[in-house]
């Protein structure tokens, strides 16, 4: 049964934190909000964890996962950054973005993509992402949370989100709830890995994405 956190959107009680990610550094995954939708995660660094929340997704070991980093410069460790790649990033975090990117030898082989060697990386805007990522110390896995029986679809209001917590709490260690309605918009992703820089999937933020693309 999992453990759940009632936690402030905007400003996240440091204890309840500290015990998070305690947890987190000992194995265990978690349910928690982003600033697009609910994800499982847990800390990119504890293999067992991540091998946990392949299985819960019933992903292959060819699928990579995306995590989350807490800066730019915090992405320059796990990624390899171009100078283009940097100055179009840096206009966009942090917010709804995921970043396709050549990984370093600091992403595990479990995460990132084993035949084209690249990885998703995130840097999320909310006050409760950057406070797991600050006390953890470590990137956080962050891959969307699925209801079992809706096919993909994702909860959008507070009634849903019990729904969610009722599904995922004898699968998951920790539930976050912030008790804030769901959102069901997934980020925007942009590709670095080739030479020029390519939107593969149009998400929350679009629009900004569009006018730094256009400065290149």
């Amino acid at each position: 049964m999992a453990t759940y956190y009632s936690i402030h959107w905007e400003n996240p009680q440091q204890r309840s934190i500290a015990e998070i990610t305690t947890a987190l550094k000992k194995g265990a995954i978690m349910l928690y909000p982003t600033d697009t939708v609910y994800a499982i995660g847990c800390d990119l660094s504890v293999k067992s964890a991540v091998q946990r929340v392949r299985q819960l997704k019933q992903l292959s070991n060819d699928k990579p996962l995306t995590f989350l980093c807490s800066s730019l410069s915090n992405i320059a460790q796990y990624a390899k950054v171009t100078d283009s790649a940097y100055r179009i990033m840096k206009g966009l975090v942090p917010g709804p973005y995921t970043f396709l990117l050549p990984a370093t030898k600091l992403v595990p082989k479990l995460v990132m993509s084993p035949k084209r060697r690249t990885t998703g990386i995130r840097v999320p805007a909310p006050p409760i992402c950057q406070a797991l990522l600050q006390a953890l110390g470590n990137p956080i896995i962050s891959t969307s949370a699925h209801l079992p029986d809706t096919k993909g679809e994702f909860p959008t209001i507070g009634a849903q989100s019990a729904q969610l917590f009722d599904a995922l709490e004898g699968l998951v260690d920790i539930i976050i709830d912030n008790e804030v309605e769901l959102g069901w918009e997934l980020s925007t992703i942009l590709d670095f890995t080739e030479h020029e820089p390519m939107v593969v999937r149009q998400g929350l933020g679009w629009e900004h994405v569009t006018q730094w693309l256009a400065l290149e």
